[in-house]
């Protein structure tokens, strides 16, 4: 029955009618602001944009017009998959209008007045039974904003309605939230035309199916079906990347009725990616939807790296020409590989891309960058009619805010701006004479202000470096700009400038790589760049730079740095002993600040079989974005890993930021000594209601999960986990044998992390038990450290060491400590 608080989870959706929403051409007040994930307002995200400000205008406490209910033959059925709300949220490029129909319903015992409330981001009309009860017009981007109403229910079915609009820019929050209050005896119902027996079967079905791996390396995937479906199924599967994702595949399924298992396809029919399953599927004649992720890797393929670094250059460059996926990247890579296989791709991929340039697609400049190198370097590999075409593209960008346009590029954070004013200054002076329109100067001109831009950019980033910090997104896209400048810039000081930059980020990779992946906290992170092993770019740059690691299809510097190595002389540090650290005599402990005033200090601590890195002192207590402020790994295998955080919702593979898995939506006191960290949450609602880690049983040797604790080795890693309260391995769902679950949003986790063969001696020797003082320190008495004191101003004391936050620099302090 239906109590305070609960939502009515079983949705219809009209398809959504999108139209792109264009304002007159005109400039944005602004700069670069890279703080702006650092969120006041909980975890929104600021900077209002020209169709926004038209938007709000327009619709902002004006209530929609009433309109003849839809014909819902169309629409989709949309099962709750644990959300307390209709999700469709996406990711749209230019500012598009959306409107669309959604409905639900409430199966009442008897007639009576019910209070309801409704949420929405953009504008809304209910209608109970074809009758308009309530509206809501907030046009607020991405922040839900709620009406509680009354409507009259009558005894049996009632169906509520929501006719809805809002205005989509980029990453976009589209929810419908509808919640009980008080009214009759009721329950929550559905409009589906199926029985609500066989909508109960398939919604056990979806809620436990999984596939039976998170990470394949050429075997088959199957799906698993713990609750089977009553009936057979048949259905298609869209298995593709993520949002900046161009290329996918499609593939058809059957499911006999009681099956518990069925193969899907082979993973080698797929890139080497993290790819997303989204399903829609028929079942008694009731068709719906869901989504589930893996990691796919080509490891046994590609093989072990070449040992010689020229060999690993020409290596990379192949392997992107050949197997990465539809980017300007691969472009690049193409073009400089030369094969008239590879410039037919070339022209193909350049082609795709080009009409989102012309656009001004949010992230256009992403793409533009390769573009430029590709059209500075190699226009003889080229057709004439393309290379006119691009240079049109490149006359007709806008290339930053004080320009006129009505399009939602992102141009606020640092790796935006790296980009657009790199874009500006290598394209004027490609193009010296020509008139870029949007700027209205000539080409000499605008690249004079991309110099005098990036001047000032190099002078934030010499004395705050990666706003997101240590993120293994986003390190490629300031190598992008960073590469670019160091190859083509056509001045001296920006040239060096570029490299000393290209220096530091890779020293910092180097720093927190363990065998070929980065492992540390991470100022912005997604699932796609988390829960993977193989295919994170920088994984590719590991194994280009010092012989370890694999290569992933989504590539967005790789071309461009084995370009500068081997074309322009690139001259990097041999950093090969500290990112593949092996020695057995020693531990490296590293610790720095990253952001403006050093809102982020870092520590990283590795050895031969183990490597775990957190944010110190770090927005204790606040609504979190994409931070991922603890991450671990044990031993040689590179998907034996463990972080902790505290999930931004409850639907898997989502959008939202922070996500299931990307980020958390309360970020934790984190400390941590050596091997050694507490992790402790204090989230407050409507934050989901558990904290979790990623922890992969079917990667481990061995694990065990008892009461509040778990244990994992491979190889010679161990770790212990600790928490305050019983910890629960999902065995169903999309996280199936990945995630541990501590109910609750205040939590403590701690992690004990080693080398040893016997998991269970190691167990036994770390009890992990903390001890909490009256002023919130807390103390952990450990065989080997002794007495670990994790104070509440951030400092922690152990083996006679302090280590002081405040006292770490930008940049940075690298110890070895003896084993």
């Amino acid at each position: 029955m239906l109590q305070t608080g609960t939502p009515l989870p079983y949705w219809q959706v009209t398809p959504l009618q999108a139209a792109e929403y264009n304002v007159a051409d005109m400039p944005m007040e602004g700069k670069m602001d890279s703080t702006f994930f650092l969120t006041k307002e909980k975890n929104f995200i600021p900077h209002t944009y020209p169709c926004r400000t038209a938007y709000i205008a327009e619709q902002r406490g004006k209530p929609i017009d009433t309109a003849e209910a839809p014909d819902w033959a169309g629409a989709r059925n949309v099962l709750p998959a644990g959300s307390p709300f209709l999700d469709l949220s996406g990711f749209w490029f230019r500012a598009t209008k959306i409107r669309g129909w959604a409905r639900t319903a409430i199966e009442a015992k008897h007639a009576g007045k019910a209070q309801l409330k409704l949420g929405i981001c953009g504008a809304a009309r209910a209608y109970v039974n074809g009758v308009a009860v309530a509206w809501l017009s907030p046009a607020t981007r991405n922040a839900l904003d709620e009406i509680t109403f009354e409507a009259d229910l009558v005894q049996g079915h009632n169906e509520i309605a929501i006719q809805f609009e809002d205005l989509c820019e980029r990453d976009a929050v589209i929810r419908i939230a509808l919640t009980w209050i008080d009214g009759p005896e009721a329950q929550a119902a559905h409009c589906f035309s199926a029985e609500p027996a066989l909508v109960t079967r398939v919604e056990q079905t979806v809620d436990a199916m999984h596939l039976d791996r998170k990470h394949y390396d050429a075997q088959d995937i199957w799906l698993c079906l713990p609750t089977p479906f009553p009936e057979r199924v048949t259905g298609t599967i869209r298995v593709a990347g993520h949002f900046m994702s161009h290329d996918h595949d499609q593939i058809e399924f059957a499911i006999e009725a009681g099956a518990e298992r069925v193969r899907l396809a082979a993973a080698a029919d797929f890139p080497a990616d993290y790819r997303y399953f989204d399903f829609t599927f028929t079942c008694g004649g009731f068709t719906t939807s869901a989504r589930l992720g893996a990691e796919v890797s080509w490891r046994s393929a590609t093989g072990p790296a070449a040992q010689d670094p020229a060999q690993r250059i020409e290596e990379t460059l192949q392997w992107l020409a050949q197997h990465a996926e539809t980017d300007t990247e691969t472009a690049l890579a193409c073009a400089a590989v030369g094969t008239p296989e590879s410039l037919a791709r070339a022209v193909e991929i350049i082609t795709t891309a080009l009409p989102g340039i012309e656009q001004c697609f949010d992230c256009a400049d992403f793409a533009l960058v390769p573009l430029l190198w590709t059209r500075i370097v190699y226009p003889d590999r080229l057709p004439q009619a393309l290379i006119a075409r691009i240079d049109a593209a490149i006359l007709e960008f806008r290339y930053w805010m004080d320009e006129p346009g009505n399009d939602v590029q992102w141009y606020f954070s640092e790796n935006h701006a790296l980009l657009f004013h790199t874009s500006a200054y290598l394209a004027g002076n490609l193009l010296p004479d020509a008139r870029f329109r949007r700027a209205d100067r000539d080409g000499a001109a605008q690249s004079r202000v991309g110099y005098e831009r990036l001047m000032s950019w190099f002078d934030h980033f010499e004395t705050s470096e990666m706003a997101e910090f240590n993120s293994g997104t986003y390190f490629p896209i300031d190598l992008k700009g960073l590469t670019a400048l160091y190859a083509l810039a056509h001045d001296a000081d920006i040239r060096a400038r570029a490299k000393a930059a290209i220096v530091r980020l890779i020293t910092m990779v180097a720093h927190s790589a363990h065998h070929g992946v980065i492992t540390g906290a991470q100022g912005r992170s997604y699932e796609h760049s988390l829960c993977v092993a193989d295919t994170l770019e920088l994984t590719g740059l590991a194994r280009l730079l010092w012989g370890q690691g694999n290569f992933g299809a989504h590539a967005n510097c790789l071309a461009q740095i084995a370009l500068a190595l081997r074309d322009y002389r690139l001259d990097l540090p041999d950093l090969t002993e500290i990112a593949n650290w092996t020695r057995t005599d020693a531990a490296q402990e590293w610790t720095f600040w990253q952001g403006e005033n050093a809102f982020c200090r870092l520590y990283h601590y590795k050895t031969a079989q183990t490597a775990m890195g957190s944010a110190a002192l770090y927005r204790w207590k606040d609504w979190g974005y994409q931070e991922t402020v603890i991450q671990a790994r044990i031993g040689l295998e590179p998907a034996a890993q463990l972080f902790i955080n505290h999930p931004g919702e409850i639907v898997q593979s989502g959008f939202g930021r922070p996500s299931f898995w990307g980020g958390s939506a309360s970020v934790p006191r984190v400390q941590q000594y050596r091997d050694l960290a507490i992790v402790r949450f204090d989230g407050v609602a409507p934050q989901p209601d558990f904290t979790h880690a990623w922890f992969p049983t079917q990667i481990f040797d061995e694990w065990s999960v008892d009461q509040h604790r778990a244990t994992a080795r491979h190889g010679q890693g161990a770790l212990v986990v600790s928490a305050s309260g019983p910890l629960e391995l999902m065995t169903e769902g999309g996280s199936a044998h990945h995630e541990l679950r501590l109910a609750g949003r205040q939590g403590l986790w701690a992690v004990r992390l080693g080398t040893t063969e016997d998991l269970g001696g190691f167990a036994a020797r770390h009890p992990l038990t903390v001890t909490e003082m009256p002023d919130g320190t807390l103390t952990i008495e450990d065989p080997d450290y002794g007495t670990v004191v994790f104070r509440v101003d951030g400092t922690v004391t152990a083996q006679g060491r302090t280590l002081n936050p405040a006292d770490w620099t930008r940049e940075g302090q690298r110890v070895e400590l003896p084993l």
